[in-house]
């Protein structure tokens, strides 16, 4: 690669030209990045959603849930089949490899449905999951005086939204629904022979409107259309009725048994502060940018200024750009670092500028790299650009330094031969090196899930910079110094480091035994420290946002829900007087947070905190009071308070109870005995029971030979029944010029199982009592069934609040099968986050073993024998001393982020030991050098840069271990790991590789000792 450094000096102005150029598409492609917090990944999941009006969770279960889940079982590739059956609907998840084509896999699922014996009105929809799939904004609205707020959103503000490139969803709740409701006077009815569902069918007759053929009038084909349209109020009034099962019943006008008037029905309630409010969720496409959508969703609420008021209770668009900003500024911080650690070194401010030059020019080429890749600005790629600060300087050190050196050295000055000799020299180092560092990104490919994906993006980032450093150094910092140093300062005399690194090699290499011996010593010593640590998957991080939600029994009515949440509102109104919560958003009848159904038995709140607040107590504070108002009221009812998830990767810090019965009774009794068992638990967290409460059920239980006799069909005695307990929607109908919702209802409602055996129903010889048609009886059954691959379960999960997540999760898991009374036909399952962070370590386990080997391979390319390798990866073993140690002190658990950060040092501390080496290979072969002087010559002369090197990586990541921010822990773990590995690696480098080195070549080493 020498040639262009020839190429840089012959011509210096197209490099600086083609420089400029790339700086300019750097820019560009910076600027035009998606910004987001994550990576985008699609995780290998697809949802069914099924929706099914009327049935209950046994029915729903049996008639569309094991049908589609028996089906499914057979795609290929399926992971985990996990369905949930509740009142009108059901849910059912698939779970892929990371490596299923999602499009191959949707489409065979659409082939299943269509194939499979369904209900009719049975809907279903299929979805994908990922981290784009998480609502950006919570936005409170708010009428300016006396302006229709509901209509100005319908009519423009929200279709204006949905024009919005990368706009996934506007949804507003909080609306109200203008009803044309008639109220039918059961008594007058039932005289008449009529039923809600006759009533229903005879409006809709005068809904007409159907082809009826055509003529022809000279020729031209004229179509005809019979219709006949109810246009106002009171030809809806005049319509006359006729009972079809009483015939001699008289026929009366719909006014004459009926009311009709409008009314508005709110099936959601929604406030901000216990102010009512409309709220509104955004979500946004999968690859669409997060900011920028953001930011023009501000800009059309904040055209109707005059119009409305907004209130933002949740912004992950804030969270994204002050996790951005934050990390920018820690890459600016340790720029700012490594750019004095080169200085001290140097003490030339012009050498120092040259040296770092590489930073600028290798992020903003990885800008264009990213852009072109269509990867984000993230918190992974950021942190890539952070990590790789400190190391895209190395080679430019190394280049500058070997010139600033040889300049001072030599009599004939600065010129382009001394340049590309100086260069030369250190090439095959510094290019080894850099593909070293780079191949031990390589294996993060055989790290399968979650983390595979997530990482890729840091991997690239660092990548790319890396290369770019590399060719920055052999040709633009070549040229800077060729120009820079017109006058050298004469060559100085070793200073008293280098003097003292003589002294301390000598004796090394003197007392190698000794060396090794005390080296292996402290390897062992921290090892000691690794139990200390804890393993955990990544580091828990605080949010100051909270998830409330409280679950009343099923029956609740939303006036009785909303009736409580009032007073649970009202408690966190006290808690913002004394400065702990800023903002309380509170929906009530809303989507819960995941199903994405809407209940109205539950309320759900998002809680902005203070900023020193600290959750973890306030959170069980919080939940007590909670309980005080709560189940005072409701003594079913079921409450629970989390910290917000990012929609980032799985934390993996959760331990699941599973546990299968066919015996729903039993299966209830288990999973409340492990619930109450991991709530006694102090590091256990958010306990969540999946298995459902019991609800009463009125079962009708009809005589199929009695309802033969008498010519009476189960359907009739579903639409008496359906007709006194709820009301028949007829549809819309444009009256007065007014679309309308119109709703049927009898004036009184069945309130009873005794009213409801009051019912008659109306057959061919005459009204006859329900009660001799069907047996009526009250039951308990479950309000869902949870399945998992096909049988039905219970799980019980909790989050750890500890960085031990493996130790607690075993302890948790045994103290269930020896401390829990489990009924005998219920078996057990334990598992959770612990097993999937005990896989993923021992996938990067593999890997960093796997990128030793890419190392040896590339060196020995490079070096062309076999030992000079080993010498090199001797350096690597001392690693895990600085960075267990660093860990210890900064207590910080083992974790991806650690692993990841050892990964990189295989990469970073062989850089070292290569510019060390390579001098010595340097010594022996062009200079002629014995091997104990060459070992101390070029300790010496790599000295400096192995230290400056060293030093400029350290001060780079400064910032990022120190940091407390939100969105940057991944990266502290990471940062301490380089940092504690490379300051013993180095150290060990400059006194253990040429001990090793004498020690491989000790025959010969002997032999010219004893000769001299």
């Amino acid at each position: 690669m020498s040639f262009l450094t020839r190429f840089s000096l012959r011509n210096a102005v197209a490099v600086f030209i083609m420089s400029f150029l790339l700086i300019l598409g750097g820019l560009f492609a910076f600027s035009k990045l998606k910004v987001d917090l994550l990576p985008n990944i699609e995780f290998p999941q697809l949802t069914l959603q099924i929706f099914y009006p009327g049935a209950a969770p046994q029915d729903i279960n049996e008639q569309v849930t094991e049908k589609l889940e028996t089906n499914l079982k057979g795609i290929e590739g399926v992971k985990k089949i996990q369905s949930s059956s509740y009142e009108n609907f059901s849910t059912i998840n698939l779970e892929f490899p990371f490596s299923t084509s999602l499009d191959d896999a949707e489409e065979t699922v659409n082939n299943i449905i269509k194939e499979t014996d369904l209900p009719d009105i049975a809907e279903i929809s299929v979805n994908r999951l990922s981290f784009g799939a998480f609502p950006i904004f919570n936005i409170s609205l708010f009428a300016e005086g006396k302006e229709d707020l509901q209509q100005l959103l319908q009519d423009e503000i929200v279709p204006e939204m949905n024009k919005i490139p990368g706009i996934n969803n506007v949804s507003v709740g909080g609306f109200t629904e203008e009803i044309l409701q008639i109220t039918v006077d059961q008594e007058k009815a039932s005289a008449a022979g009529l039923s809600l569902d006759q009533i229903k069918e005879q409006v809709n007759e005068k809904q007409l409107s159907f082809p009826a053929g055509s003529i022809n009038d000279n020729d031209i084909v004229v179509p005809i259309r019979v219709q006949e349209k109810i246009e106002v109020k009171r030809e809806l009034e005049n319509i006359v009725l006729k009972s079809k099962m009483a015939p001699n019943s008289p026929a009366v006008k719909l006014s004459d048994i009926a009311k009709i008037e409008e009314i508005t029905d709110k099936p959601e309630i929604t406030r901000f502060d216990l102010q009512d409010s409309f709220s509104m969720a955004v979500t946004k496409q999968q690859d669409a940018n997060t900011v920028e959508i953001a930011g023009k969703v501000l800009a059309i609420l904040d055209k109707y200024d005059d119009q409305l008021e907004y209130k933002i209770g949740f912004d992950s668009a804030e969270g994204i750009e002050k996790s951005v900003n934050t990390l920018v500024k820690e890459g600016l911080l340790g720029a700012l670092f490594a750019s004095i650690a080169v200085l001290v070194f140097l003490r030339n401010f012009r050498a120092t500028i040259i040296a770092i030059v590489s930073i600028p020019l290798s992020l903003l080429v990885s800008s264009i790299f990213l852009y072109q890749l269509d990867i984000s600005l993230n918190i992974m790629t950021l942190g890539g650009m952070a990590v790789a600060v400190g190391r895209v300087v190395d080679d430019s050190i190394v280049v500058i330094e070997n010139i600033f050196r040889r300049v001072r050295r030599e009599k004939t000055g600065m010129t382009n031969e001394l340049i590309q000799d100086s260069t030369k020299e250190i090439l095959k180092a510094i290019t080894s090196s850099t593909i070293t560092s780079v191949v031990v990104f390589l294996p993060l490919g055989f790290v399968g899930g979650i983390t595979g994906e997530f990482f890729l993006p840091f991997a690239l980032t660092i990548i790319f910079s890396l290369l770019t450093s590399l060719i920055v150094s052999i040709t633009i910092v070549p040229i800077l110094a060729k120009f820079s140093f017109k006058k050298v300062p004469k060559e100085e005399k070793e200073g008293p480091l280098q003097r003292i690194y003589e002294k301390i090699i000598k004796w090394s290499l003197q007392r190698k035994g000794v060396i090794i011996g005390l080296s292996i010593l402290t390897l062992v010593g921290s090892s000691a420290l690794v139990p200390g640590l804890g393993f955990t998957f990544i580091p828990n991080e605080e949010q100051k946002l909270l998830v409330a939600t409280v679950q009343l029994p099923a029956a609740t009515s939303l006036d009785r829900t909303n009736e409580i949440s009032l007073q649970v509102e009202k408690m966190f109104d006290k808690k913002k007087e004394i400065k702990e919560i800023k903002e309380v958003t509170a929906g009530i009848g809303s989507r819960d947070f995941e199903t994405g159904i809407k209940r109205q038995n539950q309320a759900n709140y998002f809680l902005s905190l203070e900023d020193k607040v600290k959750v973890s107590n306030f959170i069980k504070e919080l939940e007590k009071e909670m309980e005080g108002i709560v189940l005072k009221e409701e003594p079913a009812a079921k409450l629970g308070v989390q910290e917000q998830s990012t929609g980032g990767p799985p934390s993996n810090n959760n331990v699941n109870i599973n546990l299968y019965s066919t015996n729903l009774q039993d299966l209830q009794k288990a999973a409340e005995n492990v619930e109450n068992y991991m709530k006694e638990q102090k590091d256990l967290k958010y306990i969540s029971n999946n298995f459902s409460e019991k609800q009463k059920q009125i079962i009708v239980d009809i005589d199929s030979e009695k309802t033969s006799k008498l010519g009476i069909s189960g359907y009739q005695l579903l639409g008496t029944i359906s007709d006194t307990t709820k009301p028949v929607t007829i549809g819309n109908l444009v009256l007065d010029g007014e679309e309308n919702t119109v709703l049927l209802s009898y004036d009184k409602q069945t309130a009873s199982i005794d009213e409801l055996k009051k019912l008659t129903i109306f057959s061919a010889q005459g009204p006859v009592p329900i009660t001799e048609l069907a047996k009526i009886e009250e039951i308990e059954e479950f309000t869902s069934i949870q399945k998992l691959d096909g049988k039905v379960f219970a799980q019980i999960s909790a989050t750890i609040d500890s960085n031990d997540i493996r130790s607690v999760s075993q302890r948790v898991i045994e103290g269930v099968k020896t401390d829990v009374d489990i009924p005998k036909d219920v078996t057990f399952e334990g598992g959770g986050g612990s097993d999937e962070t005990v896989e993923t370590f021992t996938q990067l386990g593999l890997a960093m073993v796997i990128a030793i080997g890419l190392v040896y391979l590339t060196m020995l390319i490079t070096f062309g024998k076999a030992r000079i390798p080993f010498i090199i990866l001797s350096s690597l073993i001392f690693v895990p001393i600085g960075s267990l140690l660093g860990l210890f002190i900064a207590r910080e658990p083992m974790s991806v982020s650690v692993m990841i950060g050892l990964l990189m040092l295989i990469g970073i501390v062989t850089t070292n030991a290569i510019v060390l080496v390579d001098r010595i290979g340097q010594n022996r072969e062009q200079k002629n050098m014995p091997i104990r002087e060459a070992l101390i010559e070029a300790g010496k002369t790599r000295l400096r840069p192995i230290l400056m090197t060293a030093f400029a990586t350290i001060a780079a990541l400064i910032p990022l271990a120190l940091t407390t921010s939100s969105g940057t822990l991944i990266s502290k773990g990471l940062a301490i790991t380089v940092i504690g590995g490379l300051t013993s690696s180095t150290l060990l480098t400059l006194v253990l590789v040429p001990v090793i080195y004498e020690l491989f070549f000790f025959k010969q080493s002997k032999k010219e000792l004893t000769n001299k």
